[in-house]
């Protein structure tokens, strides 16, 4: 028995560091470790959970190909070899006849690593001329205003939230997607820090928290263009700093100047001295810091609404003292050489597609049209709009499947070619993570199950079969890892298996004294061309209930949907359910124009009225119809970035 070490590869932000327990060459147990600061010794009982994917009956062990009807998941072994040799020359042909802009990959975070996602992929995909995925379904509206307002500039770290004397958590449910800052926000209560929380629902730090506004779904940024507004009608804004540091106060100012705490009010549906307590305590407050989450940005006004979220701290003069200012996505600050990782001098013009769209490219028609999908790290059948329709594509007998996959996903049963990938266990990563500054490196503690390989693996196959012998194209972990880090950073890594940021020589990262705007101006833009004037589209009313997918505390988007079984239920406010008759427990449909899902109703007071959740990333298994929530989310496109607009689904409830 030896105990190893691991990092957890999901899509969160505590990218935990892993103490991995393995016997007779298998892995028996996961633990947290402490060798990221962060983690502290303890993790999520879902990646506790790990050993039960990297041995699921379900685990993809060898390349198969299709022989039964499409979606039927029916397959017969391959070789590797034969397996490359089938995908090699169905891609020629098609590029032969439609050009390589027919071959479309379909990816996201799955590994949420530097190696395993936007790497030897991307130079392969490049190199094939295949149409461009534009990853716009999580955090595109966000970061493109995190990027527009600050560039790269580092944020608060979850350390240093107990210094905080107020914090506002917006849009973010930490219990149940970055467990680590729950202490972090509950030792600055204990020292008597004032906590506020934004969320329709009544999250676990709402339950305590000072303050929770629970606005009704799409109106957060009328709140926030409110706060700045009453800001600066205080006096309240910070001169000095903006003078020094930003530019476009004076158009934010203006855009924000109709939206008074009596509009707030009324839009958002929360009591005006409710806004009026939080502004106070903010900006009464120093350190204050603010923590934007992702729940704002699922919807048409998301980019307005992160735009103004973020800028607040900036109009209130919050940063340039420790535990003070905002945190959103940290990756930002690793020294990964990203450019040296994609080679974008591989890349030529080719057409663009928007993954919340799949469904429609699938089945509409284009120019040319898309005769192979390539799915790898992604399960959209789970996990991307219009689901319906996305299943109508994927039944096509003219289109190509290839999956590489760990295990028998909802999306992997449609393949046409079906390839096993490593589990993190079973490879070498390299982490960076969005919630932290602390760079990390894991290696294999068990050799592969079956014949599974890495992405850098097989996309290196994949490039050799293909005839791409540039030297750049066939790229495996060392090459990737030579390319990602200066080689200093790789050796200390390698010695000790973590990386620290550093920030002008400091450990810890101080906003306005360590770390600045890395914009082309290197000043705050407050109305970056990116997002454009201040703008507002009213959320509709009486359309029937608004429906949220959040974060489950047993699945990471849609990984470990396998474990969970027929576990989903639509939550519901008690007086919305006695309006349509319901009682708690009963089986209900969940319905609109696009479709309708079949579940156990639980009735909670945790939730505002007029809105239902149903989890995201659930399997087909975990519903009573084999229907999802993405089946009942339309394909539009956020105001800002291309973003999806899952938070803007409206439904209605009855029984079944």
């Amino acid at each position: 028995m030896a105990t190893l070490d691991s990092v957890c590869p999901l899509d969160c932000p505590d990218t935990c560091s892993l103490a991995v327990t393995v016997e007779a060459g298998r892995v028996t147990r996961v633990d947290g470790s402490r060798r990221n600061p962060l983690t502290d010794g303890y993790i999520c009982a879902k990646v506790r959970r790990y050993p039960e994917r990297v041995y699921s009956p379900l685990r993809v062990l060898h390349p198969q190909r299709r022989v039964g009807a499409k979606g039927a998941a029916r397959f017969e072994r391959l070789s590797w070899d034969d397996a490359i040799g089938l995908i090699a020359e169905r891609f020629r042909r098609i590029i032969a006849s439609d050009g390589g802009e027919a071959i479309l990959p379909y990816h996201y975070g799955g590994s949420n690593g530097v190696l395993g996602e936007e790497a030897a992929d991307a130079r392969f995909f490049a190199r094939l001329g295949a149409s461009e995925l534009l990853k716009t379904i999580c955090a595109m509206p966000t970061g493109t205003a995190q990027r527009g307002l600050y560039g790269g500039m580092g944020g608060v770290p979850p350390q240093d939230y107990p210094l905080a004397r107020a914090i506002v958590l917006w849009g973010v449910n930490p219990s149940a997607t970055s467990i680590h800052l729950v202490p972090q926000v509950r030792a600055a209560q204990a020292a008597g820090a004032f906590v506020a929380v934004i969320d329709p629902r009544r999250t676990p730090l709402a339950r305590g928290a000072s303050l929770h506004l629970a606005p009704r779904p799409g109106t957060d940024a009328v709140l926030a263009l409110a706060l700045i507004n009453e800001t600066i009608r205080r006096g309240a804004a910070d001169s000095a700093f903006l003078a020094a540091h930003a530019n476009g106060f004076d158009e934010l100012a203006r855009g924000a100047a109709p939206f008074t705490l009596e509009r707030a009010a009324a839009e958002c549906d929360v009591p005006r001295a409710d806004i009026e307590r939080l502004l106070d305590a903010y900006l009464a407050a120093s350190p204050a810091v603010l923590r934007c989450g992702w729940g704002l940005e699922r919807t048409y006004n998301g980019g307005q609404a992160a735009r103004a979220v973020l800028a607040w701290p900036a109009v209130a003069g919050k940063f340039g003292v420790r535990g003070g200012g905002l945190t959103m996505s940290l990756s930002r600050a690793h020294a990964i050489r990203r450019e040296r990782v994609t080679r974008p001098e591989l890349a030529q013009p080719v057409r663009q597609v928007n993954m919340v769209q799949l469904g429609r490219v699938l089945t509409e028609p284009q120019t040319p049209p898309v005769r192979a999908l390539f799915v790898y790290n992604a399960n959209p059948v789970a996990s991307t709009p219009e689901q319906a329709r996305i299943l109508r594509g994927l039944a096509r007998e003219d289109l190509f499947t290839v999956v590489h996959e760990q295990v028998l996903t909802d999306t992997a049963r449609w393949a046409d070619v079906l390839l096993p990938a490593q589990t993190i266990f079973e490879q070498t990563e390299l982490h960076k993570s969005y919630g932290h500054y602390v760079t990390q490196l894991s290696e294999p503690v068990i050799a592969p199950c079956g014949e599974a390989l890495s992405n850098p693996q097989l996309f290196t196959r994949l490039a050799r079969a293909m005839g791409f012998d540039d030297g750049l194209s066939q790229a495996d972990e060392t090459a990737l890892l030579d390319d990602a880090l200066a080689a200093d950073d790789l050796a200390t890594l390698r010695r000790d298996r973590v990386l620290p940021v550093r920030f002008a020589g400091a450990a810890e990262c101080i906003p306005f004294v360590n770390s600045f705007p890395t914009t082309p101006s290197g000043r705050i833009e407050l109305c970056p061309p990116e997002i454009g004037p201040v703008a507002y589209t009213p959320m509709p009313d009486g359309e029937g209930l608004t429906l949220l997918t959040p974060a489950s505390d047993r699945t990471v988007n849609s990984v470990f949907g396998e474990l969970n079984g027929r576990r989903a239920e639509l939550a519901m406010h008690p007086d919305d359910a006695a309006a349509r008759g319901l009682r708690d427990g009963a089986a209900v449909r969940v319905f609109n124009a696009l479709g309708e899902v079949h579940v156990p109703l639980r009735c909670s007071r945790d939730l505002r009225r007029g809105v239902v959740t149903l989890a995201k990333g659930l399997w087909q298994a975990s519903t009573l119809n084999g229907a999802t929530a993405t089946a009942l989310i339309a394909d539009a496109l956020t105001d800002v970035g291309g973003g999806a607009c899952f938070n803007d689904a409206r439904v209605e409830v009855a029984a079944l």
